[in-house]
């Protein structure tokens, strides 16, 4: 039994000050307000501090010079790297490629999913595509040598190692406007698959027919896609408009200028938003690193990550930086923050007692400190990652 003492816990509608909670058995047993009388070495006292659920990053190519479409330990090793940002879940993201570059990243998702653990590191979900179904227009620093059409023979070779790997495999983003794509959404998602719009120029039809078709996940609200415009309204429009899509946002501050984010948040609710890094090997190095994204070299700048052409290739982002921009950037309230980085992400990917905190929940925690960064994390109650 593990009990966190005299902290702020955050519920999924309030905000218990001083309060204490109860982990065991890999699960939260019992949250109380006010100080418990417990003592002893399973007694953590932690006034000061606040519990949020564990944050799960949907969209996150890699983490302190490790890619996902590296060597086959990189999935494995990022999921250790990724505790000490409070992250306790999250989606290996790959850019288009080879297939059998994807088929290696596949296979290392699926030995990474049943090590993880085994390894005190972040829970690693099955894999989001960032796919080879996306508009040349619009790849940004996708290899154009990479994209391909559904039904063209390079799509055909894609399709088939996602087949072989159907359980790995999650969130497919892909431009509903590509010849034969709806009939791909429609295959996708009777397949098991949750597909997502993006690196897009979809019209606001396009985009509309597309979550008639099964649609329900919009990569990164806003990049790679046309601007909304008031006559023109988009694939952004559509996105904005629908109650069955959920939105990713890359919450850095660069990607989307906050008064964007915060409108966008407005627009659709919490309950439809989810904060993602869009993090790269990038994120938590220093400015002037040299890492790469699927093989492309990039630096890291103040900003973001740059290809070397001067292509905007992701973020250096983690998901801590990302709850103290909806807080302190956006004032939005923790119990919004807490649902935009953890809860709406494990509801819209069906995970069962995830991303909450509650009595009976999976005790996937991250304990912050005053200044809002992580002193502690917690992956099926066991602690993965300690700073206090």
């Amino acid at each position: 039994m593990i009990v966190l003492a005299d902290l702020d816990i955050v519920l999924p509608d309030r905000l218990i000050r001083s309060g204490c909670l109860v982990i065991d058995d890999g699960r939260i047993v019992d949250v109380r307000e006010g100080r418990a009388a417990w003592t002893g070495p399973e007694c953590r006292d932690l006034h000061g501090h606040i519990v949020v659920p564990g944050f799960i990053d949907v969209h996150v190519h890699g983490v302190e010079g490790l890619d996902t479409l590296g060597p086959a330990a990189s999935i494995g090793e990022i999921a250790v790297r990724l505790v000490k940002y409070g992250v306790t879940a999250f989606c290996p993201t790959t850019i288009a490629c080879r297939p059998e570059d994807l088929e290696r990243a596949l296979r290392a998702t699926r030995a990474a999913r049943t090590q993880a653990m085994a390894r005190s590191g972040a829970r690693v979900l099955p894999a989001h595509l960032e796919s080879n179904f996306i508009n040349p227009d619009y790849r940004g620093a996708q290899p154009l040598e990479s994209l391909c059409w559904p039904g063209s023979p390079g799509g055909e070779d894609i399709l088939r190692v996602i087949d072989a790997y159907r359980s790995e495999v999650g969130i497919v983003t892909l431009a509903p406007e590509l010849p034969h794509a709806l009939a791909l959404i429609q295959k996708l998602v009777a397949r098991g698959h949750r597909v997502s719009l993006g690196h897009s120029g979809a019209t606001l039809d396009q985009g509309r027919a597309a979550i008639d078709a099964g649609a329900r996940h919009a990569t990164h609200l806003f990049n790679r896609m046309p601007p909304l415009h008031h006559r023109e309204p988009g694939l952004v429009g559509a996105v904005l408009a629908s109650e069955d899509i959920a939105a990713e946002i890359v919450c850095d501050g660069y990607h989307v200028h906050p008064v964007v984010v915060r409108a966008a948040i407005a627009a659709k609710h919490p309950q439809r938003m989810m904060v993602i890094t869009d993090g790269t090997a990038g994120s938590g190095l220093a400015v002037g690193s040299r890492v790469a994204l699927g093989g492309r070299p990039m630096t890291v700048r103040e900003t973001a990550c740059f290809l070397d052409d001067g292509t905007l290739a992701g973020s250096r982002l983690t998901m801590d930086g990302a709850f103290r921009f909806v807080v302190q950037r956006l004032g939005l309230s923790v119990v919004d923050a807490a649902r935009l980085s953890a809860t709406t992400q494990a509801g819209e990917l069906g995970l069962i007692d995830v991303g909450v905190i509650r009595a009976g929940a999976v005790a996937d925690l991250a304990v912050l400190g005053p200044d809002w960064r992580v002193r502690s994390t917690y992956v099926g109650g066991q602690l993965a990652y300690d700073a206090t």
